[in-house]
């Protein structure tokens, strides 16, 4: 059930922190009629591995907003040329030519908070987020890179349980901390960086990903477009050889 306007707004006129559930209808509603539909760009990936050498990567990645995005693989180590990564109906596929070669169900948390968030049902926001394992009771106020912040899903001073920042003035995801996948005491963060102006909304032109604070990769955009035409087959798996770019 949505917070009455005039209970949100006292909300705010006090600094007390909403719920996880209005801070997402904040979002969609801020933007639901401006965000963009479409969005494509090239991607410029830096691994740091162990010894501190690093390893460069380039992507070429499109989207559909809400819900869909492809990646091609251009070049760098490890991403053959002609593969790539199709994240679509609440799922993900490891594409190689038109070959499927993984497929498993997987809800994108970053597509889900950066972008689709704007384009789609709050309720469906909220469902996908639950599944994630959020917990949107908790919220409380902090600050990111010096802007007011609102933190969903731990306590203040938790920065290990997994908990999404938002800022508070533009209502643009900016912060993920979760505990780690294989030593669940280490803790993954990601951080969308450098936003800038797009298409009647906003896109970060840096990701960086750190494991117990140390940077593990980062992605640049280059050639950021917005609301630009993308036929339906690029989308498809079986045209997967005749729509790459």
């Amino acid at each position: 059930m949505k917070t009455p306007l005039f209970a949100l707004a006292g909300l705010l006129a006090t600094g007390a922190p909403p719920t996880g559930a209005n801070v997402v209808q904040r979002m969609h509603d801020r933007y639901a009629s401006t965000w963009y539909r479409t969005l494509t760009f090239v991607q410029h990936n830096t691994a740091y591995l162990p010894n501190d050498s690093v390893e460069r990567s380039t992507w070429f990645e499109r989207a559909s907003i809400p819900g869909t995005l492809r990646i091609d693989f251009r070049e760098g180590p490890g991403f053959p040329p002609g593969g790539g990564l199709l994240f679509a109906r609440d799922s993900q596929f490891v594409m190689q030519g038109d070959t499927v070669t993984q497929a498993m169900a997987f809800v994108h948390p970053l597509m889900v908070l950066g972008f689709d968030v704007y384009a789609q049902p709050v309720d469906r926001t909220l469902e996908q987020l639950r599944q994630l394992g959020f917990d949107l009771s908790m919220v409380h106020d902090d600050t990111w890179q010096g802007r007011p912040a609102w933190v969903v899903g731990a306590k203040a001073d938790d920065l290990h349980t997994r908990q999404f920042w938002i800022d508070r003035e533009r209502l643009v995801f900016v912060r993920m901390l979760e505990p780690g996948r294989r030593d669940t005491t280490a803790t993954v963060e990601t951080r969308f960086n450098d936003y800038r102006p797009a298409g009647g909304g906003w896109v970060s032109a840096q990701v960086l990903l750190l494991a117990s604070g140390q940077r593990r990769w980062m992605e640049e955009y280059a050639d950021i477009r917005t609301d630009v035409a993308i036929a339906a087959d690029v989308f498809d798996a079986r045209r997967w050889k005749d729509t790459k770019q």
